[in-house]
C-alpha cells in the first residue's frame, strides 16, 4: 500500500513541488530547511528552528510538548527520538500542512540529528481526519515514513551505479531521461526472464539441460542459479495469450547471440589513417 511521498529539503522547499503533489492527490512527508523563512508578526516564529525552540521542554521526565518516538534500525538497534507539532506561518497541527520536528535532543536541536518535516497527512483526532482521503498519521508514523527515505536514497545510489544510470556523459535532460528509461527496460527484461519459469510443455531435454546448469553452492541467499544460454534464435516457449509472440522471450536470445560474436575492430580516425599512409 502506498503511504506517502518522502523527499529531502531539496524538494520540500519547493512550493511548486508540494502544490503539484497536492493536485495529484499524493500525500507527502518532506523535509524543509531549518532556515526556511516565513512571514511572522512581532515575536512569532519565522523559521522552523524558532518554531522548535518555542516548544516546551524540561527533560525526559517532563517532556512538555514533545513525545518520545522509538526508531528501529536495520540491525535491530533502537533509538529514542523526540517529536512535536510546531506552528510556523501556514504550517500548523490542524492546517493543510503540518510541521513536525523530530530530534534526538529537544534542548539543543543538534543539526545532524534534527528533522523539520512538512506533511499533509492529518493528525489523529484532528478536524481534518473526517474529510481527509488519507488515514491519519501520528508523530511516530510521520518520523517512520521520512526515515525510509535514507534507505531509498542509498538503494537508489547502488542501483544507479550497477545499472549505469550515471553513464549519460554530457547530454540534455531529455536524453538523460531516455537513457535511464532504456537501461531500466533492459534490466526489467533480463530480470523477468531470469525469474520466469519455463513452460510445462517444453521437451524433457530442456529440463535436463536446465538442471545441469544449476549448481548448488552454499551461501547466505541459497544456491546460485546460472541459466544456460539459449541455443536457437527463436523465442522459447509459447505466447501467454493469443496474439503476438511474447516479447519478453526475445531479449536473452538476442543478448546471447551478441555475446557470442567476436569483438569488432575499432575504426581508425582520419588522423590515424593519415599517419599510416605510405610515403609517396
Amino acid at each position: 500500500m502506498f503511504r506517502a511521498v518522502a523527499a529531502d529539503c531539496g524538494y520540500g522547499d519547493q512550493s511548486s513541488f508540494l502544490r503539484d503533489l497536492g493536485e495529484a492527490g499524493l500525500p507527502f512527508v518532506v523535509a524543509v530547511k531549518p532556515s526556511h523563512g516565513s512571514w511572522a508578526y512581532g515575536k512569532d516564529a519565522y523559521t522552523p528552528v524558532h518554531a522548535a525552540r518555542a516548544l516546551a521542554w524540561t527533560d525526559s521526565e517532563n517532556p512538555g510538548d514533545w513525545t518520545a518516538v522509538e526508531r528501529t534500525f536495520r540491525g535491530g538497534r533502537t533509538e529514542t527520538w523526540w517529536a512535536a507539532e510546531a506552528s510556523l506561518g501556514f504550517f500548523g497541527p490542524d492546517g493543510n500542512v503540518r510541521l513536525v520536528v523530530a530530534t534526538t535532543d529537544p534542548a539543543t536541536l543538534p543539526s545532524q540529528s534534527t528533522w523539520y518535516l512538512a506533511t499533509d497527512l492529518p493528525r489523529p483526532e484532528g478536524p481534518r481526519t473526517a474529510d481527509s482521503p488519507e488515514p491519519p498519521a501520528d508523530l511516530a508514523e510521520v518520523v517512520r515514513i521520512y526515515g525510509l527515505r535514507h534507505w531509498i536514497e542509498q538503494s537508489y545510489k547502488q542501483v544507479k551505479d550497477e545499472l549505469g544510470w550515471a553513464d549519460f556523459q554530457v547530454r540534455s535532460d531529455t536524453a538523460i531521461r531516455r537513457h535511464q528509461t532504456l537501461v531500466t527496460c533492459a534490466f526489467s527484461f533480463c530480470w523477468d526472464t531470469w525469474f520466469t519459469r519455463p513452460p510445462h510443455d517444453e521437451p524433457a531435454a530442456d529440463h535436463a539441460e536446465e538442471s545441469a546448469a544449476t549448481v548448488a553452492k552454499p551461501g547466505e541467499r541459497g544456491p546460485e542459479r546460472t541459466p544456460s544460454a539459449p541455443s536457437g534464435q527463436l523465442a522459447p516457449g509459447n505466447s501467454r495469450r493469443p496474439g503476438l509472440t511474447r516479447p519478453l522471450d526475445h531479449p536473452p536470445t538476442l543478448l546471447a547471440s551478441m555475446d557470442q560474436r567476436a569483438a569488432t575492430t575499432r575504426t581508425p580516425s582520419p588522423d590515424q589513417r593519415c599517419r599510416r599512409r605510405p610515403p609517396t
